[in-house]
């Protein structure tokens, strides 16, 4: 099966011009509410496995003696920068290895996909006690080797250029806070090494049609100057595609819906520039997809490319 969402991590501070440094200058990701100021660059590692032994069939859970347990190795260099004190521009790029416990299917390993996001805080506000804010995001993704996408459920990805939007609102009062956002992905058509496929029906083609998606996540949590406590519900939903055929290999234009739950963790040492990441989620629900279990963990530094003043 296609890996979970590989970006479910996040560290969760919103920007207001008028909190400390300490409070504002830490890592972040597309899909939180945090800003990193004008001239400041975050940059970091993170580490992710994902394993399962159990699938779902089309709505049918089953297990697999010819996969045993698949497990997903990901090592992603991240980096953000900020172009203004509004608008910050993100990069990320995993290296993915798998693996099957049991059966012939050879692990595969390579670089991933290349992810670039420009992130715009678009309005920041005080309500009633708290602050709201809305945040409008753009990315686009491109592979970065010549992976083979039509080796599920062992290929690294689905080797398809995709862009992406999204929409944020966060509202935070004191240290607690709660956010929505929804993303719409589309992706380009992928070349396949075989001349024809069956889907529903035979095509007599190279080419696949790989569905659009969307994403939903809802989380909420606590916010301090050290730590952070976070917790997660997402919904992804493949915009098309068919169900793996009874006792058959999953393919790249498969529907592939989750439902996920989990955790994130931050803690910053204090005027260090140094942050520790990690959490986990769990897939609770799906169709054409495994049910994963994730774990992570990361190391971000920060660093200040403003004119120091003597």
């Amino acid at each position: 099966m296609k890996s979970l969402p590989l970006f479910l991590y996040r560290c969760c501070l919103i920007f207001c011009s008028c909190l400390a440094f300490s409070e504002i200058a830490s890592a972040q990701t597309d899909a939180d509410a945090l800003m990193i100021p004008k001239k400041f660059y975050c940059a970091g590692v993170l580490y992710t496995n994902s394993s399962w032994t159990n699938y779902w069939e089309g709505a049918y859970k089953r297990d697999n003696g010819n996969i045993g347990k698949l497990s997903t190795n990901i090592y992603t260099l991240i980096g953000n920068y900020g172009l203004t004190n509004k608008l910050d521009i993100l990069f990320s790029a995993p290296y993915v290895t798998t693996n099957a416990s049991s059966g012939t299917l050879a692990g595969q390993h390579g670089l991933q996909d290349i992810t670039l996001t420009l992130k715009w805080l678009a309005f920041q506000s005080q309500i009633g006690k708290g602050i709201i804010s809305m945040h409008a995001i753009a990315s686009g993704s491109i592979p970065l080797s010549n992976y083979e996408a039509d080796f599920e459920p062992v290929s690294i990805g689905l080797h398809s250029k995709s862009v992406a939007i999204r929409g944020l609102v966060n509202y935070q009062t004191g240290r607690f806070f709660i956010a929505g956002a929804g993303q719409y992905v589309r992706r380009n058509d992928i070349i396949i090494d075989r001349n024809s496929y069956y889907t529903t029906q035979l095509v007599y083609s190279n080419q696949v049609d790989i569905p659009n998606a969307n994403n939903f996540i809802v989380s909420s949590g606590y916010r301090s100057l050290r730590f952070n406590a976070e917790a997660i519900f997402s919904q992804t939903t493949t915009l098309g595609g068919f169900d793996i055929r009874k006792n058959d290999m999953p393919f790249p234009s498969n529907t592939m819906n989750a439902t996920t739950a989990g955790a994130l963790f931050k803690y910053s040492f204090s005027n260090s520039g140094l942050e520790l990441t990690g959490g986990g989620n769990y897939v609770l629900k799906g169709r054409n997809v495994g049910q994963a279990a994730t774990v992570f963990g990361g190391v971000f530094y920060l660093f200040d490319f403003n004119k120091k003043t003597k």
